[in-house]
């Protein structure tokens, strides 16, 4: 199981997470967040990170202005964590370097498993992995669960991103899904403060559950 760590703002934390071979790095552009990466980095200090998983974290983003983000921090995954439809993704995808893979996040909140399967039905054409998270106006980073049973009652086609308030106490649940996730993406549960990570107990995460084959880094 790969690990994405989101929510990044200091170098030095970046570099240790590298150092142990973390697979996917989050970096949230969106100016609401408390982890909003440019009021900490620039992009060309993004873009010389040495690192093939690096996450572009949108929400609701003008389609030309994700396109220079990504091009300028030389991402290689773009997440939509907004209320992006299928045309925009459709945009997106023609004008979009093709190297970089499409994560679309879905918020689960009150909807019924019908609703959810359709919701993901709708997107299988136009990108390549899903994210699962809990709703919230935050759009994310709110450290609450949502019920994972719930991903046992529903058909999930594509490798799927698991996120929203995973913590060493809960990791273990994991267990009980039938598909399991293709990464666990963490944030809140393990910080000290808005994007400032408790690396120790991200390293008691990876001890636990990261194959030491699952990097992504760059030789």
């Amino acid at each position: 199981m790969k690990l994405k760590v989101c929510g990044l703002t200091e170098l030095d934390q970046i570099q240790e997470l590298i150092s142990m071979n973390t697979d996917f790095l989050g970096f949230i552009f969106h100016k609401k967040s408390s982890r909003y990466v440019l009021n900490h980095l620039s992009l060309d200090e993004i873009l010389k990170i040495n690192h093939s998983g690096k996450v572009g974290v949108f929400v609701n983003e003008n389609l030309d202005k994700l396109i220079e983000i990504a091009e300028k921090a030389d991402l290689n995954f773009i997440q939509l964590h907004g209320d992006e439809n299928n045309e925009f993704i459709s945009e997106l995808n023609k004008k979009l370097n093709p190297k970089i893979r499409i994560i679309k996040v879905i918020r689960i909140g009150n909807q019924s498993f019908d609703e959810l399967q359709k919701n993901i039905n709708r997107q299988l054409s136009t990108i390549n992995y899903l994210l699962f998270d809990t709703d919230s106006k935050a759009y994310g980073g709110t450290g609450e669960t949502f019920n994972w049973n719930i991903l046992n009652e529903i058909e999930i086609p594509l490798p799927y991103f698991l996120s929203g308030g995973i913590s060493l106490e809960n990791i273990g649940n994991i267990e009980l899904l039938n598909q399991k996730p293709f990464a666990l993406d963490i944030n809140s549960r393990f910080e000290m403060g808005p994007g400032n990570k408790d690396v120790e107990k991200i390293k008691k995460l990876v001890n636990l559950f990261q194959s030491p084959k699952g990097t992504t880094n760059k030789e």
